[in-house]
């Protein structure tokens, strides 16, 4: 470490757990005071060159703090309106045992697999518009379909095995 690098990390130990005692009462949460206090941190460690010059870096830290929980708030105030004019959320169809088989096979392939299945069989993009919402080639596309298929079958088939062992 550089002394640099030293007398941040005892600045940091010195004020993390005051700020996040003070951000606690501001927020009434303690992992969202945490979060905020963990990410002006964040930012004053890529000032710290100047900011040790401070007389008190700490008020620029609780500064930075005050204002990440107030933008939270807004976006929180925000997002609660939004919610309110749409309504409650339609309620969910009942969960199928396929379905949960599936989305279980799904977790088991790779993003790129997954998202050229979703988009077309279960949106019914055609290849070409998978390629171009994806920013891919359309061969890029069809392989990981082929290979997409390939393997869910295989864990679709595992799963089988395992609901009923010793049926050959």
């Amino acid at each position: 470490m550089t002394p640099t690098d030293d007398d941040f990390a005892a600045f940091y130990a010195s004020v993390f757990a005051r700020l996040v005692g003070q951000l606690r009462v501001v927020t009434g949460d303690l992992q969202e005071a945490e979060d905020v206090v963990q990410e002006a941190l964040a930012r004053a460690s890529m000032r710290w060159s100047r900011l040790r010059a401070y007389d008190v870096p700490e008020a620029w830290a609780r500064r930075v703090a005050l204002n990440l929980a107030a933008d939270q708030a807004r976006r929180g105030r925000r997002r609660l309106a939004a919610m309110r004019r749409l309504g409650p959320p339609a309620p969910e169809p009942a969960v199928q045992v396929e379905d949960v088989a599936l989305l279980e096979a799904l977790r088991g392939l790779s993003v790129g697999q997954r998202q050229v299945l979703v988009l077309h069989y279960l949106i019914g993009m055609p290849v070409q518009e998978v390629a171009k919402t994806l920013g891919v080639p359309t061969g890029t596309v069809k392989v990981r379909l082929l290979r997409g298929r390939q393997a869910l079958a295989a864990r679709l088939a595992e799963q089988q095995e395992e609901v009923r062992p010793g049926h050959e």
